[in-house]
């Protein structure tokens, strides 16, 4: 009898020594952004703005130490997906956040929701194809779902009686769902629509078709460097006074610094900007200002969300990732302050949350960046969420 009892106290520390392991063992988050090329600004800030959350949160999450490990997608689907397998595979984490880019996203979705160990949660990217039909227990979105943020500029549109639109965009997934977007509201007559090469520069031709086509207003959406010659280009044209400027993701806080004088008062739509008026908001424009330079876009704010959404998933499992079921159900409840006030997930795990336009300005420090104008959509659940056959 001594020797069983000694045998299952032996057991039992063994046991315990492990659990003990384990919980010193850190949460790895695997970062996955493009960081180089005439997009890096906008991962930089992405990756800025997930560093400053766990910056804040001391390091920890549900009294577990943090590492934060982040690859260059290059904006090339092949080597993001080499690049996603490494950070399953070789550093074993536990949250994949992540990318920028739909066409990155659409790569590395299904290596990272069909793992055994890690979640995807993007900070960014928000496709159709994953928002209906296509969605996966194991992938959650902190940003929006891309046709949401043009319809914004739809309803603008339709509101302000334009009658002849010109729409712009790149040809992937994010720009043919911009298009989807922006049409689902807007009831007018379209006057083109132009796919440009994704990391397009010149736009000489399609100026010149706008500059011809009558049309009432230009939407287009030009992330990164794509925007920035959009913009300035557009304002060497002639154009800017003639034909109104609607985007989304090519007047922001990535782009202004760039643009500049150019930009001020072209209307964009976002669920967020810089001056929103609540007291996470303020502080986190403040401390990231102080850290890292430059005014914050949303690609900050998404990403800061996203490691306060894992925060509150450790802090309801008590640190213990190893129950997926128990994750899963923590992260749905998305149990943290976002910094753009309400935020809940519909059962697609694409947010629930309002939409503004908002509009370039020059603050009276001299720096540049997006202003509230007015609220288009309230609580707003995106259109493929009843395909989704998720329920919870």
């Amino acid at each position: 009898m001594k020797r069983i009892l000694a045998t299952l106290a032996l057991g039992a520390a063994g046991l315990f020594g492990m659990a003990a392991a384990h919980a010193q063992e850190p949460i790895r988050i695997g970062v996955i952004q493009t960081l180089s090329g005439p997009a890096a600004v906008l991962g930089q800030q992405a990756r800025d703005g997930l560093q400053l959350a766990v910056r804040q949160l001391g390091g920890r999450m549900g009294g577990r130490e943090v590492q934060v490990i982040v690859v260059d997608d290059e904006l090339k689907p092949d080597v993001a997906v080499q690049r996603v397998q490494a950070l399953l595979d070789r550093d074993r984490v536990d949250f994949v956040v992540g990318p920028i880019f739909s066409n990155i996203l659409q790569a590395i979705h299904a290596p990272v929701v069909n793992s055994q160990r890690a979640f995807l949660i993007s900070a960014n990217a928000g496709p159709s194809s994953f928002a209906g039909r296509g969605c996966h227990e194991n992938f959650f979105v902190t940003s929006y779902q891309n046709d949401q943020v043009h319809e914004v500029l739809g309803a603008y549109a339709q509101r302000r009686a334009m009658k002849k639109v010109f729409l712009l965009t790149p040809n992937y997934q994010a720009g043919r769902d911009a298009m989807a977007g922006f049409k689902r509201h807007f009831r007018g007559e379209i006057a083109d629509e132009v796919y440009v090469p994704l990391n397009h520069l010149d736009f000489a031709a399609e100026l010149a078709r706008i500059g011809s086509s009558g049309s009432d207003g230009l939407f287009t959406f030009m992330p990164g460097g794509m925007g920035v010659n959009l913009v300035r280009q557009y304002g060497q044209a002639g154009l800017t006074q003639r034909v109104p400027f609607l985007s989304a993701f090519t007047v922001d806080e990535s782009t202004l610094p760039a643009q500049q004088d150019a930009a001020i008062g072209m209307i964009a739509g976002m669920t967020w900007a810089p001056n929103m008026d609540n007291p996470q908001n303020k502080k986190f424009v403040a401390d990231y200002e102080a850290a890292f330079g430059s005014v914050p876009g949303s690609y900050a704010m998404q990403a800061y969300d996203a490691a306060m959404l894992i925060d509150s998933a450790v802090r309801a499992t008590n640190g213990n990732l190893s129950d997926r079921a128990a994750v899963r159900t923590a992260l749905r409840k998305a149990d943290f302050t976002s910094l753009r006030g309400r935020f809940r997930f519909a059962n697609n795990h694409y947010p629930i949350q309002d939409f503004y336009t908002v509009r370039a300005a020059k603050r009276a420090d001299g720096k540049f960046q997006t202003e509230i104008v007015e609220r288009i959509f309230e609580n707003y659940t995106d259109v493929y969420a009843a395909q989704c056959p998720m329920r919870w």
